[in-house]
């Protein structure tokens, strides 16, 4: 039995960790609950407001970090005052990604052709997200056979591709031109605020990559009942904004003599 951290508990100790603290969330199935469709997905009712007061508290840097892409995170008009990474830490808010070069851009071409084979073979439900560096085939409201049998089909393919990367999620298989990784973006944003702690929260397959970059000093908290290198566990979003809540309380308390 997947046993669970009491949200409170869990806030408490990230108040009581060494800062600077650098706090990184992921978005789906955890600021915002998973949907058939990512562009239906919307951030739990009073979240984006803890996640910005949050950012406000003294040495505190909050980040979102995403497999979406910059551009796609627009829609959830998360506060200046937020670090916002996307396309698994190869976009950043404000900065331009480095464009791809030719070989990236032929190798990525070849594999949107391969990502929308696979989602005709998958069917109706099936659809491609195209990225600035990689494809993804999602397959949730797919039948779910042929859902599995088009991803079975493409990743052997895809992983053919000289220079090409998969990461399977969640219902999808994201298809890379160029690496992405969660893990080096935490370590990336670390380093920048120079963070005594670093926090992540994610739910999906990918944010494993963060989880195995950090430290045991770091807090690594798992959302779901999913296998996890993490060593904390929530239950859901709701979980995560209780969570939040709860931290923007401890860290407002006066600082004891």
């Amino acid at each position: 039995m997947i046993e669970y951290d009491n949200p409170k508990q869990l806030a408490r100790q990230v108040a009581e960790a060494a800062r600077p603290l650098l706090l990184g969330l992921d978005v789906d199935g955890v600021l915002a609950p998973i949907v058939s469709h990512a562009k239906d997905a919307s951030l739990l009712t009073g979240i984006a407001e803890s996640v910005t007061a949050l950012a406000g508290h003294d040495r505190i840097r909050v980040a979102v970090i995403s497999g979406r892409s910059v551009g796609d995170l627009e829609r959830f008009s998360f506060d200046s005052a937020l670090t916002v990474v996307g396309s698994h830490g190869m976009e950043i808010r404000g900065q331009t990604m480095e464009p791809l070069d030719r070989s990236e851009a032929e190798r990525l071409a070849e594999l949107t052709i391969l990502a929308e084979q696979a989602a005709q073979r998958a069917g109706d439900g099936a659809w491609v997200e195209n990225k600035p560096a990689s494809v993804t085939v999602h397959i949730r409201d797919a039948e779910p056979v042929a859902g599995a049998e088009a991803l079975d089909w493409l990743r052997p393919l895809a992983n053919a591709v000289d220079g090409a990367e998969t990461k399977t999620g969640s219902a999808v298989l994201e298809l890379f031109t160029r690496a992405g990784h969660k893990g080096r973006a935490v370590n990336y944003l670390r380093g920048e605020f120079g963070a005594s702690t670093a926090v992540f929260v994610g739910d999906d397959v990918t944010d494993e990559d963060a989880f195995s970059a950090m430290t045991a000093s770091d807090i690594t908290i798992k959302v779901g009942e999913e296998p996890t290198l993490a060593r904390h566990r929530l239950p859901d979003p709701e979980s995560v904004r209780d969570l939040l809540h709860e931290l923007n309380l401890r860290l407002a308390e006066p600082a004891a003599d």
